[in-house]
C-alpha cells in the first residue's frame, strides 16, 4: 500500500477536503503513476453531489489524469518507468464481451470500471480518482501521451477530447460536412477544434454571441445565439451533424429542426433531467437523435495522436488543489474558459 494526499468529497453537500488515501500494491499487470496534472470535469461535480445517483463517501474524483510512470508490475510490457502517460474515464472492463473485444470498452456489456466511484475489479474497493498524488492502473488502460503536447494542458483531452472526438469520428465528420456544436464550454470548445481539424465546416450554437471571437479563433466559420428565435429560422435544415454538449435542458424540437434530411443530433452532455423529444421533430426529415459516451482505449490513443499531429490542446486555467471548491462554483456559473487543471504538486 502507498499512502498519498488527495482531495475528497466527504458527502454530497460538503466541500472537498484534503485527506489521504491508500493506493493498492501493484499486481503483475499494474502501473503506478505519479500524477502531475488532473483536469476538473463537470461530471466530477455531478458525481460528488449525488446528481447521477448515490455513491460511497469519502470520494476522490478526477478522470483526466496525466503523469509519469513511477513503478511497473512484473508483467508490464506496454509502459516503462519515466514514461509520460494518461488515464481517462475508465480503468478496467470485463475484457470478454463483444464490445470489449471490439475495442469499445466504454460500452462494456458488464459495465466498465470507472476511474472513480466504481467497484475495482482488482480488489473490490471503490476506485478513487485523479485529485491525488498517484494512481495505480492496469497497463491496458494507460495511454501514451505524445511528448509534443503541453503537459500542463493535456489532461482534459482524456475526457473532453475523447468525448468529442468519438462521435465526430463515428459520424464521419470531415470535408463537405456541416457540423454544429451546441455550447462553447469545456466540451464544446474541444468539439470546434477537432471538427475543424477533421475538415468539417463548423458552426457554434451558444446562448449568446459573447464567445463568438473564441469560436472563430478555435476554427468555427460562424457563431449564432440560440436566445435569438431568428437563429432557428435562418438555420433550419442546415446541418448534417449536431453535437449537443450542454448538460442542461434545451429546446430539443428547435435544435432538431436545424438538421438536414437524414441528419443526426448527438448528445454528449448529460443533464440530470430528462430531455423531451417530440416525435414530429424527428419524423419529417428522417432525423436521428443519438447519444455517445467516451471512446475506447484504442480510439483514445488515436485521439491523442491526432491532437499531437494537429497541435490541438484545450484552453485551460491552472489552479492549486486548495482552489478546487472555488473552481467547482466557477464551473457551475460558467466562469471558466474553458477547463480547470489542478497542479498535483500542490497536494504535497
Amino acid at each position: 500500500m502507498r499512502t498519498v494526499n488527495a482531495y475528497a468529497a466527504p458527502s454530497a453537500t460538503e466541500p472537498l477536503v484534503k485527506t489521504t488515501i491508500e493506493r493498492r500494491d501493484l499486481l503483475p499487470g499494474d502501473v503506478m503513476i505519479d500524477i502531475d496534472y488532473a483536469g476538473i470535469c463537470h461530471s466530477d461535480i455531478h458525481t460528488v453531489r449525488g446528481e447521477w445517483g448515490g455513491i460511497e463517501y469519502p470520494q476522490v474524483v478526477g478522470h483526466e489524469i496525466v503523469g509519469h510512470v513511477s513503478e511497473v508490475g512484473s508483467d508490464v510490457t506496454k509502459h516503462r518507468v519515466g514514461d509520460l502517460v494518461g488515464v481517462g474515464c475508465m480503468v478496467n472492463s470485463c475484457r470478454e464481451c463483444e464490445q470489449c473485444l471490439a475495442g469499445q470498452e466504454q460500452y462494456c456489456l458488464q459495465g466498465n470500471t470507472g476511474t472513480y466511484a466504481s467497484v475495482d475489479r482488482a480488489d473490490g474497493t471503490i476506485t478513487q480518482g485523479g485529485y491525488s498524488q498517484a494512481v495505480v492502473v492496469d497497463q491496458d488502460f494507460v495511454l501514451r501521451v505524445p511528448e509534443s503536447l503541453d503537459i500542463e494542458r493535456v489532461a482534459p483531452l482524456l475526457c473532453a477530447g475523447i468525448t468529442l472526438y468519438s462521435p465526430l469520428h463515428h459520424w464521419n465528420a470531415g470535408p463537405g460536412m456541416q457540423v454544429a456544436i451546441v455550447g462553447l464550454g469545456g466540451l464544446g470548445h474541444m468539439g470546434v477544434k477537432i471538427a475543424a481539424a477533421l475538415g468539417a465546416e463548423v458552426t457554434v450554437l451558444s446562448q449568446t454571441t459573447s464567445k463568438k471571437e473564441d469560436s472563430l479563433k478555435f476554427g468555427a466559420k460562424a457563431h449564432y445565439a440560440t436566445k435569438d428565435p431568428e437563429t432557428f429560422e435562418e438555420l433550419r435544415g442546415s446541418f448534417d451533424l449536431i453535437i449537443n454538449t450542454v448538460s442542461a435542458k434545451i429546446d430539443m424540437a428547435a435544435h432538431l429542426s436545424l438538421l438536414k434530411v437524414d441528419g443526426t443530433m448527438v448528445n454528449v452532455g448529460a443533464p440530470s433531467e430528462p430531455l423531451e423529444v417530440p416525435a414530429f421533430a424527428l419524423l419529417p426529415g428522417r432525423r436521428s437523435w443519438a447519444g455517445s459516451s467516451i471512446g475506447g482505449i484504442r480510439e483514445t490513443q488515436e485521439m491523442l495522436d491526432f491532437c499531437a499531429e494537429h497541435g490541438i490542446l484545450p484552453e485551460t486555467e491552472l489552479i492549486s488543489a486548495d482552489q478546487v471548491n472555488e473552481a467547482y462554483e466557477r464551473v457551475l456559473s460558467s466562469d471558466v474558459r474553458y477547463r480547470f487543471v489542478i497542479d498535483a504538486a500542490t497536494l504535497a
